[in-house]
């Protein structure tokens, strides 16, 4: 229980299994937590069944847990608020919530994508919705809903450039089985969150066609490093992706059977069409839409991107992954820290 002078007021924005996750943490620690919902008739079915049966199975929701799909309830007396929307949705739940959004009020941001249109991170949306004052920290790491909500020990990393908030941040989340760090490097943080659920659909694909555990690593640690040279070229440090939302959630969204990315990667690996697979999934693969924004980021600060390249032709071009596969193993032969040098 967090003792009362720490005690907050927390709605979480968004209802999928993320955010349902962090809405029983930060009850069970003791906050007062309202999870909110963009449709009324599911967010009627959540206080019904007390269960996300649809995107978190299994796991009772806490008496006490408010739900609501009234947006201006939600957040009314809210210390804290909890951005926990796919980005593709991210700002049409800006432009509600900025009808009664408190100036002031600090967001954390914990969807792990870029706006495909605008190529804006998770915080820049909000900041072009709400205004370029707001305080918003970033929460990223190797963190399946799945096992969060089941308190199995998970570390994630709380960023931004205002210490004082990622520390705010790291208090109301942290907890014994939920261990939270904190880095100023809030733009290298959230990249990290986005860019691995690239490099995961690929993981996904090689899963897909039979490639082993060889070709895995390779792939994690290629991967990784043209994600770093994305990112330090807008800004970033190259050390935070040697950290939680670089390499720890780069590891986990690649190996996990429950990533929603890999999953897409390896139906297409096994010769399935990207509309049929997202025709049958309930919760948003981040990854697709990124690489978009991924492939279009490389081109505006001129980064080569390999293997994000091969999954663009592969998702929206119909290039045949074993083709793609071979087109990345014989590019011209190159020093591994060539880019470092």
């Amino acid at each position: 229980m967090t003792p009362s002078s720490t005690r907050k007021v927390i709605s979480v924005l968004g209802d999928g299994g993320w955010g349902t996750a962090l809405a029983i943490v930060l009850h069970n620690k003791g906050h007062k937590v309202t999870l909110w919902s963009a449709f009324a008739d599911y967010a009627a079915t959540l206080k019904a069944k007390r269960e996300n049966v649809k995107f978190l199975p299994g796991v009772a929701l806490p008496p006490g847990l408010e739900v609501t799909a009234d947006v201006r309830a939600a957040v009314a007396d809210a210390e804290m608020l909890v951005a926990a929307v796919p980005t593709p949705y991210l700002r049409s739940v800006m432009k509600k919530l900025a009808e009664c959004y408190v100036r002031g009020t600090p967001i954390v941001d914990v969807a792990k994508g870029i706006e495909a249109e605008t190529m804006m991170r998770g915080s820049e949306v909000i900041r072009d919705v709400l205004g370029a004052d707001v305080p918003v920290a970033h929460l990223s790491g190797p963190s399946h809903a799945q096992e969060v909500a089941r308190g199995l020990p998970t570390t994630v990393v709380a960023a931004s450039s205002d210490l004082a908030l990622a520390r705010l941040v790291q208090q109301a989340f942290m907890t014994e089985r939920l261990r939270v760090y904190t880095n100023p490097d809030a733009t290298g943080v959230e990249l990290g969150g986005a860019l691995k659920n690239v490099i995961a659909i690929a993981g996904g694909i090689c899963d897909g066609l039979g490639f082993g555990s060889n070709s895995k690593a390779a792939l994690i640690t290629r991967g990784l490093a043209e994600i770093a040279r994305l990112g330090v070229a807008m800004g970033a440090k190259r050390e935070t992706f040697a950290g939680l939302t670089g390499l720890g959630d780069l590891i986990t969204t690649c190996v996990s059977p429950l990533g929603r990315n890999r999953y897409v990667g390896e139906q297409i690996g096994k010769g399935r069409k990207l509309r049929e697979v997202l025709a049958t999934m309930e919760q948003v693969a981040e990854g697709v839409l990124t690489t978009k924004a991924v492939c279009a980021l490389a081109d505006k600060y001129r980064v080569d991107m390999p293997i994000t390249r091969q999954i663009h032709r592969v998702l929206f071009e119909d290039r045949d992954p074993l083709q793609a596969v071979a087109e990345l193993m014989m590019r011209s032969p190159k020093a591994e820290l060539e880019e470092l040098q």
